[in-house]
């Protein structure tokens, strides 16, 4: 009964389950101990799981010092045997969305976890979907794989979609202030996920309907998706008119009213806006539709890495150097400054081109040591970051920064190489060596 749930929510003795403690579940998992409750953590990683359990983070914004206080007070701990989703009074889903080759959604982590928790499924458990996807997910996949188990939605178990809304290395917003959006199956499935997030989130922001949370998380991700292509379109078309493209949106901003800076860059990265706008655009054709804006946008910024490339080709022909043998440092591993997300990086795709056209390439990231195991680049793997100094920096034919990290002396940097492209305008402040940057 869902009174039953709420008492139980309401005396914070119900147990939460999060699946998937990565740059989304762990914050998640921090905020509702924060909050008092007691937190089962479930994850398919075995060293992601032991290295919890010794009070190790492995996400550079949480610190170790608030796993071992989580683990210490006995109010988490995690597993990687899903028979146990069986425990928890509500759970959490945040598990990764990725496309296919083909730019497709590909739901392979969502529906696992669906049929794991549909297998252990129980009477008065709430599920939330947190993962990114398109509308009608929840409805449409996550359900019928749910009452495979003979329970009812709305009757037996509940139901609810909630957008994750985590943007790592914010200092202003936190998981636990940025507002949650949360939609339910019905009114009782709602009741459920509010009172559920309210222990451990400042504010919760109730919609009617799971669709209606799940089309937010992607109006907000193509939004920025549609203005970053937009400026990434100018940067092109301004760079042929000789036009420094940062400078133009600098004094655009000085507008009080009706626009809002967004910025270049050599590409899209992070988990959402590469790819949510795909998700949107897909499910578009069900509905005989074409989302020719979406589409755009996505040719745009998927060409990004291909305008710097050609930059650097043309700068170093300018030194008289071809591209091939050329030995190429690139700055930068995270998708964004600051951080050690790594996930749909640029930088991985610059890594990828820059090695086909026969160049030498070596990368550097304070936060990003060594290069992990990932779904697109797994022969990367393992690659680690080269220690900077004025005379490593000398012997490469030029150095590209991919990510403006503020740990990075740019001065030094340009004083020191032969050759730099700056694609993320970093290099603004410097006195000296301007002959020697180019701007991609």
């Amino acid at each position: 009964m869902i009174k039953t749930l709420l008492e139980k929510i309401a005396s914070n003795k119900a147990l939460i389950g999060v699946v998937g403690l990565g740059y989304v579940g762990l914050p998640l998992v921090r905020e509702f101990t924060r909050g008092g409750a007691k937190v089962l953590g479930f994850d398919v990683d075995d060293k992601k799981i032991k290295a919890l359990a010794a009070g190790r983070s492995y996400i550079e914004h949480i610190p170790s010092k608030v796993v071992k206080d989580m683990v210490k007070t006995g109010l988490f701990s995690a597993t990687t045997d899903f028979r146990q989703l069986a425990k928890p009074d509500c759970i959490l889903i945040c598990v990764p969305t990725p496309l296919s080759k083909m730019r497709e959604p590909d739901l392979k982590y969502v529906e696992a976890t669906a049929r794991a928790i549909s297998k252990v499924l129980r009477k008065d458990q709430l599920i939330v979907l947190e993962s990114t996807t398109y509308p009608g997910t929840t409805r449409e996949v996550m359900l019928p794989i749910l009452e495979e188990s003979g329970l009812k939605v709305g009757k037996d178990f509940y139901l609810a979609f909630s957008p994750e809304r985590e943007d790592p290395g914010r200092k202003d917003y936190s998981t636990k202030t940025i507002p949650k959006v949360v939609g339910g199956f019905d009114k009782n499935s709602l009741a459920a996920s509010v009172a559920c997030y309210e222990l451990a989130i400042d504010t919760v922001v109730p919609v009617s309907s799971c669709e209606a949370a799940e089309a937010c998380k992607i109006l907000e991700n193509t939004y920025r998706c549609v203005n970053i292509a937009l400026v990434n379109e100018l940067k092109v078309l301004f760079d042929r008119m000789d036009i420094d493209v940062w400078e133009v949106i600098r004094a655009a901003a000085t507008k009080p009213f009706g626009f809002t800076a967004f910025y270049p860059g050599p590409g899209l990265g992070g988990h959402c806006i590469p790819i949510d706008p795909f998700y949107l655009s897909w499910k578009a054709r069900e509905y005989g539709m074409s989302t020719r804006f979406i589409e755009l946008a996505g040719e745009v910024n998927v060409s990004m890495p291909e305008f710097v490339i050609h930059k650097t080709m043309e700068a170093l022909n300018e030194k008289r150097k071809a591209m091939k043998g050329s030995k190429i440092l690139v700055l930068g591993l995270a998708y964004k400054k600051d951080i050690d997300d790594d996930r749909e990086s640029p930088s991985y795709e610059l890594i990828e081109m820059l090695t086909e056209k026969g160049a030498k390439v070596d990368y550097n990231d304070p936060h990003c040591p060594v290069i992990r195991k990932n779904r697109e680049f797994p022969h990367l793997a393992g690659i680690k970051s080269k220690k900077l100094s004025p005379a490593m920096l000398a012997r490469y034919d030029a150095v590209l920064i991919s990510t403006d990290h503020s740990s990075y002396d740019y001065q030094a940097i340009v004083d020191s190489a032969k050759l730099v492209i700056d694609t993320r305008n970093a290099t603004k402040s410097v006195r000296r060596g301007k002959s020697k940057i180019v701007k991609a």
